[in-house]
């Protein structure tokens, strides 16, 4: 009898215990409001709960009805290759979101269930999926993962799963931090990058342009006679020129290039180890392609009227050895282009001349 209760006093000491180190844990867990790092303390922590050697987080959209990997440890690179994959209809994924439990394999080769072939090429023997669900919705799922037969731990899965619902808010409020962040920097018409966000990056750039000695390029634009545009057709339909023409500058410029609307009409693009001739040869690629794609930015407002747009471009070092300097530059040019007929690209004074262009051959 004695031993009895000793041995349910120890019980209860342990799990005490137990939730004790799940709030320190918890505690870590939403103590940051990035995303990334979130996940990577949840990931840690589970593993740690559980002492299981590797593991991982998918996160889920519900657009396409697929996972998204976004954390992981302890495994190859072959296996953290596949950074998707959709919610197929009896498939081991799709069991954890209907059952809306931890699911617990304790031997991936005894398993009941069609195992994924990549899983068991990883050389994973045990693994739990904990679906990680807030307000009735799934968030994503947490693996964790051995690669040796491994017996459940009651005690541990039920810590595992207090774990699950403190990450699932965690990650809600990175994610709505990290949207209202977006919303803080981002433009609502042309989703480009706001003036705000241009100030913060274009100091960033300059002083890495200027540590490192490398070329940084920037490229001001701005559309010729909009508001007359705006008086003849209406803002609804400049806002659609707008639009379109900031979907133009992401199809023309590369994925390391910074677009941002600057204001109004205005536009800017940062362009990062980029010399001034490749910069140059942009710049007219723009100019071109809005004045021959107009009828693209028009398409149900009117042929009639064509859209253009002034161009002045400067580089680091050449053009200004501060921001400020640089920045004064551009703006300087874009307007020397608009006084000298629009629908043009200055660079210090002068027309870009489209025959040395040409000969420059493409940018790499």
């Amino acid at each position: 009898m004695g031993r009895d209760i000793e041995l349910k006093g120890q019980a209860l000491r342990d799990e005490v215990q137990g939730l004790k180190n799940i709030l320190s844990v918890a505690q870590v867990v939403v103590s940051s409001l990035d995303l990334d790092e979130v996940l990577q303390n949840i990931l840690h922590s589970a593993m740690a709960i559980m002492d299981y050697p590797a593991g991982s987080i998918a996160l889920y959209e519900k657009a396409d009805d697929s996972l998204y990997l976004h954390a992981h440890a302890g495994l190859s690179d072959a296996f953290i290759a596949k950074k998707c994959w959709g919610v197929e209809k009896g498939g081991l994924t799709s069991r954890i979101i209907e059952h809306g439990e931890p699911f617990v394999v304790q031997d991936t080769d005894l398993a009941a269930i069609t195992m994924n072939p990549l899983a068991l090429k990883e050389g994973i023997r045990a693994l739990i999926a904990v679906p990680l669900i807030f307000q009735e919705s799934l968030v994503g799922i947490l693996y964790v993962d051995d690669f040796v037969p491994r017996p459940l731990q009651e005690d541990r899965l039920r810590l595992l799963s207090i774990l699950a619902s403190f990450a699932t808010m965690s990650i809600d409020n990175a994610r709505l931090h990290h949207q209202t962040l977006e919303l803080a920097c981002t433009d609502g018409l042309t989703s480009l990058f706001n003036h705000r966000q241009f100030k913060r990056d274009f100091h960033e750039e300059f002083r890495r342009a200027e540590r490192y000695q490398t070329p940084l390029s920037i490229i001001m634009l701005d559309v010729d006679d909009f508001k007359k545009f705006n008086d003849s057709y209406g803002h609804p339909n400049g806002d659609i020129v707008l639009r379109e023409l900031a979907q133009l500058l992401r199809e023309l410029l590369r994925d390391c290039d910074l677009i941002y609307r600057y204001g109004g009409e205005e536009f800017i693009a940062l362009l990062p180890e980029t010399r001034l001739q490749q910069a140059l040869m942009v710049a007219e690629r723009i100019r071109i392609f809005v004045e021959t794609e107009s009828p693209r930015f028009l398409t149900g407002i009117t042929k009639t009227h064509g859209v253009t747009v002034s161009i002045g471009v400067a580089a680091f070092p050449e053009d200004g050895e501060s921001h400020d300097t640089l920045l004064k530059r551009v703006d300087e040019l874009m307007y020397l282009a608009k006084e000298d007929g629009k629908n043009k690209v200055f660079h210090r004074d002068r027309q870009v001349d489209e025959t040395v262009l040409s000969d420059q051959g493409p940018l790499s």
